[in-house]
C-alpha cells in the first residue's frame, strides 16, 4: 500500500511516500480502506522526537474515515463496508496510508449523506472541543465563553458547540484576516491578539466580570493568564499546558475549575470505558454534523503524497479550518 511515512523522528519534511505491507487487524480490531484522513498540530508536534513505542517506518494521522476492509477476531458490531471514522492511537501507526488498523471499539459510524472527507475533518479537533465543552465544563445556556484561536481546528469546532449549546456571548481571538471567518462560525467578538489586550478586553466585554468558561489551546504562558479574566466560578480547560501557578490568585474572589485535556489519553489507558466515550462523542458529533449545525470547516483538500508540504504549512500556524486527504 502507499503510505507517508517517518524513517525516523524529525521535521514534516523529514515524511516520504513508501510502499508498504498492508496490515492485518488483531483481536478487537478492524482494517479500513482509508478514504479521507485529515491533519493535526498533534501530528508534526509527535513526529519531532517521536515516541517509545513506534516502530520504523511510522506512519502518522490520526483522524480517519473510510470503509471498513476487514475484521479481526472477536468484532461483531462492524462488516466489511461499513462506512466508519475515528480518531486513532497515537502509538499505532496511523491514517496517512491506504489502509489503517484500529481497535473497533472506538469508532464511530458515518451516516450516508456525510462525506468521507467531512468525517475526516472533526475527530481530533472536534472531539477534543466537544470534550471540553461538553464533557469537562458541561457548557449551559446563558453562560460566557472565550475560545483562544477561533480560526484554527480545535477554536473553530469550539465556537460552534458554544452557539449549539447556548452561549450567550462567545468571544474568540484571531487575526484581523479571519474574523469574518470566525463570525460566520458563531463567534459574536473577534478580538485582534497582534493588537490589543486579549484578556483586557475580555474584562470589557463582560463588564469588568470574565468570561464564564476559557478554552486555551495555546500554550501555559497564555493559560496563566486566562486567571485574570476568568468569572468567579468559571471553568478553564486546557489543551496545550496547564497555568504554571495559582499564586496570584485570590480564591476568594475567583475560584474557578480548571481541566487538562488530552484526547489521546483514552487510547491505551485500561480505562474501557474512556476508550468508548470517544466513539460515543464520534456519534453525537456525526448526529450534529448530519443535522447541518456543524461545519466541518475544510479549508483545503490535498492528495496523500502532498501532506509532508501541507504538515509544513500546518506548522507554521497559520492555516485557516482543517485540511484534509482526499484520497484517490
Amino acid at each position: 500500500m502507499k503510505a507517508i511515512a517517518a524513517n525516523q523522528p524529525g521535521k514534516p519534511d523529514s515524511l516520504q511516500l513508501m510502499e508498504l505491507p498492508v496490515p492485518e487487524p488483531g483481536p478487537g480490531e478492524i482494517r479500513v480502506r482509508v478514504k479521507a484522513a485529515s491533519l493535526n498540530p498533534a501530528d508534526y508536534k509527535v513526529l519531532a522526537n517521536g515516541l517509545p513505542a513506534w516502530t520504523y517506518p511510522h506512519i502518522p494521522g490520526l483522524d480517519v474515515a473510510g470503509v471498513v476492509d476487514a475484521v479481526g477476531p472477536g468484532v461483531e458490531r462492524w462488516l466489511p463496508g461499513d462506512r466508519v471514522v475515528y480518531h486513532g492511537d497515537m502509538t499505532k501507526r496511523g491514517g496517512y496510508a491506504e489502509f489503517a488498523v484500529t481497535t473497533a471499539h472506538t469508532v464511530s459510524a458515518i451516516p450516508e449523506p456525510i462525506s468521507f472527507v467531512a468525517a475526516a475533518a472533526f475527530p481530533c479537533a472536534g472531539l477534543t472541543a466537544y470534550q471540553a465543552l461538553v464533557r469537562k465544563m458541561n457548557i449551559r445556556q446563558g453562560q460566557t465563553i472565550f475560545i483562544h484561536a477561533g480560526a484554527g481546528g480545535v477554536g473553530g469546532f469550539a465556537i460552534q458547540l458554544a452557539r449549539i449549546f447556548g452561549a450567550s456571548r462567545i468571544m474568540t481571538s484571531a487575526s484581523p484576516g479571519n474574523a469574518d471567518f470566525v463570525k460566520r462560525l458563531g463567534a459574536d467578538d473577534v478580538i485582534d491578539y497582534n493588537s490589543e489586550d486579549v484578556h483586557a478586553r475580555i474584562l470589557e466585554l463582560t463588564s469588568g466580570l470574565g468570561a464564564d468558561l476559557i478554552l486555551n489551546t495555546l500554550n501555559r504562558a497564555a493559560a496563566q493568564a486566562d486567571l485574570s479574566a476568568i468569572a468567579f466560578g468559571g471553568q478553564l480547560a486546557c489543551i496545550a499546558g496547564a497555568p504554571e501557578t495559582v499564586a496570584d490568585f485570590q480564591p476568594s474572589t475567583k475560584t474557578f475549575t480548571l481541566h487538562k485535556l488530552m484526547l489521546n489519553g483514552a487510547h491505551g489507558s485500561g480505562n474501557r470505558p474512556a476508550e468508548k466515550d470517544l466513539a460515543r462523542m464520534g456519534d453525537e458529533f456525526m448526529k450534529l454534523m448530519l443535522e447541518g449545525r456543524i461545519d466541518p470547516m475544510i479549508g483545503q483538500t490535498i492528495a496523500l503524497e502532498d501532506v509532508p508540504e501541507a504538515l509544513g504549512r500546518l506548522a507554521q500556524r497559520h492555516v485557516r479550518g482543517k485540511i484534509v486527504i482526499a484520497m484517490q
